[in-house]
């Protein structure tokens, strides 16, 4: 079976801090990135255009990741200065956005996730089982990236595409 994959990459959308709280380093203190992100989506077969990904219908989810990550401080839900951490937002000194788990791992998966569960079913249900978001990298820096990888044969989240 034939199988196409069309690529985006999204470089230093930032700056955004966060703290990785159960390190045993410095990085359990607020330190910053301007983070990079490269998407990978495929499919078993092109749309009316020939395209696997319509590049174009990508905007909302770079709105997105501007939303969540530039000039924003990432709070992980268990971290033990949470409370602290939020009520920076609450006085006004600081734009939150509270994530499952702060890092590139973290982040790559909760991209993966909300791709393949949430942005794609919004083009419709055709265009949701057409096509699926199979690799999710998100860097720091040149030498530090993590991803998520998956494919549609995984079956992960088939209550949300059938």
């Amino acid at each position: 079976m034939a199988k196409f994959i069309s690529t985006k990459t999204y470089n230093q959308i930032g700056p955004v801090a966060y703290r990785q709280w159960r390190a045993d380093s410095h990085c359990n203190l607020v330190h910053g990135y301007a983070l990079s992100f490269h998407f990978e989506f495929e499919c078993d077969t092109l749309d009316a255009r020939n395209w696997c990904m319509d590049f174009g219908g990508l905007r909302p989810l770079k709105d997105k990741l501007e939303e969540w990550f530039d000039h924003t401080l990432l709070v992980a839900q268990d971290d033990p200065h949470r409370d602290a951490l939020i009520n920076l937002g609450k006085l006004g000194i600081a734009k939150i956005t509270e994530v499952e788990k702060t890092g590139c791992e973290g982040l790559a998966d909760f991209l993966y996730e909300y791709i393949n569960t949430i942005f794609f079913p919004m083009y419709g249900t055709e265009e949701a089982k057409r096509i699926w978001c199979c690799r999710v990298e998100v860097r720091e820096t040149d030498s530090n990236m993590a991803m998520r990888v998956g494919h549609r044969s995984d079956n992960e989240f088939d209550d949300f595409v059938n």
